[in-house]
């Protein structure tokens, strides 16, 4: 049974930092970062291909978001900075056995899921 765990997340001020972590039980192909709002679709955040090491953002996450990997451990973690408080969201790891993010940026696309962690941001 494939897991995800996500920790990391918290409550802060804009402007503010935050590292997200998702820990993976096998060794998928791709690991990608989703948010949700209530009420609102699933956005992607961005995704690494775990083998090629290629890596996509979301417009909005650009120049703010680093996603990087520890394949040793099947840890993807989530730098981010300069936050504000759109993003405000739970934040979830998904993952890609088959295909190296092909799926990217469609949440439907993505077979496992881990529970998500609480990311609030306050002006």
């Amino acid at each position: 049974q494939v897991q995800l765990a996500e920790s990391g997340g918290g409550s802060l001020q804009a402007g503010g930092s935050l590292t997200l972590s998702c820990v993976a039980s096998v060794s998928p192909k791709c690991i990608a970062w989703f948010r949700q709002v209530p009420g609102e679709e699933s956005e992607g955040v961005a995704a690494v291909d775990t083998v090629g090491g290629e890596l996509w953002y979301a417009d909005s996450a650009k120049g703010r978001f680093t996603i990087s990997r520890d394949n040793a451990k099947n840890t993807v973690f989530l730098q981010m900075s300069q936050l504000r408080p759109e993003d405000t969201a739970v934040y979830r790891c998904a993952a890609d056995l088959r295909t190296p993010c092909d799926g990217w940026p469609i949440s439907l696309l993505f077979d496992y899921w881990g529970q998500g962690t609480q990311v609030t941001v306050s002006s």
